[in-house]
């Protein structure tokens, strides 16, 4: 009886009504959230992330029965080139979708490039790249080409298409993760492509607190089919950060990692719950109130062992999100005088969690012998994201409904 009056305290504490209403329209809402930053990096994040969480929306909602995963500082970084190439009427479009329209930062690309250098510091254990792939029959403007790659270190790549470009392209992005992304394009590109966008992202992070458990087999429910099983890892006594939304439906676990780094889970209460209502709240300002909001705690947590891969073309969600005429007519009259038609956006993400941590679990904390009693476990369909807590940028963002529909690629 004791036990269960303690679990209902501590649940009460736990428990947030930290849901808001996804807000698409401009105005108002979306011009608060910058607000919340006070440095040029962290306005930049915001804006980068919640670029991230409605293209993440737009491509669940294309198949809401598939698992997706999406890691949006290359694409955000690869149009911010190609706006640098852009009319202005076009460059205003860019950065509305984007999310740049509520910075007024005259030092954009220097933040935008600072920024990514920061995230890719090899303690973080994340790895991004992108390159703009221009058809060599468009005649590129030479001065572009060299701005691109004064600004952001890499030069667009210059190509006639067909298959002989597969292999140097993939060679490419493979050497600049680290090994991590092979094969970023599966198929041949058509000859003389016009202009190829290409993203590429991997994470492997270290958690600061080690799983000493790993590896068993046990079940992952599916929503509507029979359990699967999946590898776990599990710990007693782990130190998270939690917090239950009861308008969401959803248990939300905050999970430390090295360098400032965190794993955010959204567990649904009912395995057969729609995670769209989760999906719709994310927003940068959502995100940093449950960092300042959740409890710290101590848990038996168990996780699955991830290795996961997608890849994918983006050009409908892009499309979806409010790039439709643009991509349709991109303007890019500072790259080519001739007409420019975009047909595709290639972007392939790998990500990668094990138990290893650099510190071990210590011994129940004296102070909140409720711990005791919690468990925390991600065993049902889930949406998370790895989240970057200096700077807020949003690394990478994912809806598993089977992480077998992830195996790595």
């Amino acid at each position: 009886m004791m036990r269960i009056i303690l679990l209902s305290c501590l649940w009460g504490l736990l428990s947030l009504s930290l849901a808001q209403q996804s807000d698409t329209e401009e105005g108002g809402a979306e011009e608060e959230v910058v607000e919340l930053f006070t440095t040029p990096r962290t306005k930049l994040s915001a804006a980068t992330s919640d670029f991230g969480y409605n293209l993440f929306r737009s491509l669940a909602a294309r198949d809401p029965k598939a698992s997706v995963l999406l890691s949006p500082m290359s694409i955000s970084a690869a149009f911010t080139q190609l706006s640098m190439g852009s009319s202005e009427r076009a460059v205003k479009q860019l950065k509305r979708v984007l999310r740049y329209h509520t910075l007024n930062d005259p030092q954009l690309h220097n933040t935008l490039r600072d920024l990514l250098a920061y995230l890719r510091a090899p303690a973080k254990g994340f790895s991004s790249v992108e390159r703009l792939l221009i058809g060599k029959r468009l005649r590129p403007n030479l001065e572009y080409l060299n701005i691109v790659e004064k600004q952001y270190g890499e030069r667009p790549q210059t190509l006639m298409g067909g298959a002989r470009e597969i292999k140097p392209i993939n060679d490419w992005f493979k050497q600049n993760t680290g090994g991590k992304v092979d094969r970023v394009l599966g198929t041949a590109l058509p000859r003389n492509p016009a202009v190829v966008p290409v993203g590429a992202a991997a994470f492997k992070g270290k958690w600061k607190t080690r799983f000493s458990q790993a590896g068993k087999k046990e079940e992952f429910q599916l929503d509507g089919e029979a359990p699967t099983t999946i590898a776990m890892m599990k710990q007693d006594h782990y130190p998270v950060k939690m917090g239950i939304d009861s308008d969401l439906g959803c248990t939300i676990a905050q999970v430390p990692m090295e360098d400032g780094v965190s794993m955010y889970f959204f567990v649904p209460d009912d395995v057969t719950k729609n995670l769209t209502l989760i999906e719709e709240a994310l927003t940068a300002e959502f995100v940093q109130d449950l960092a300042n909001t959740l409890h710290s705690v101590q848990v038996q947590l168990t996780l699955p062992v991830l290795k996961l891969g997608y890849s994918t073309d983006l050009f409908g969600p892009l499309s979806d999100v409010g790039l439709s005429d643009w991509l349709n007519t991109p303007e890019l009259e500072q790259i080519t005088s001739q007409p420019v038609k975009l047909t595709t956006v290639r972007h392939k993400v790998v990500m990668e969690t094990a138990p290893e941590g650099s510190q071990y679990p210590g011994t129940p904390s004296t102070h909140n012998s409720q711990s005791l009693a919690l468990s925390y476990s991600v065993n049902r369909p889930f949406v998370f994201l790895i989240r970057d807590e200096p700077s807020g940028a949003l690394l990478f963002i994912g809806k598993v409904l089977n992480p077998r529909d992830l195996a790595s690629i």
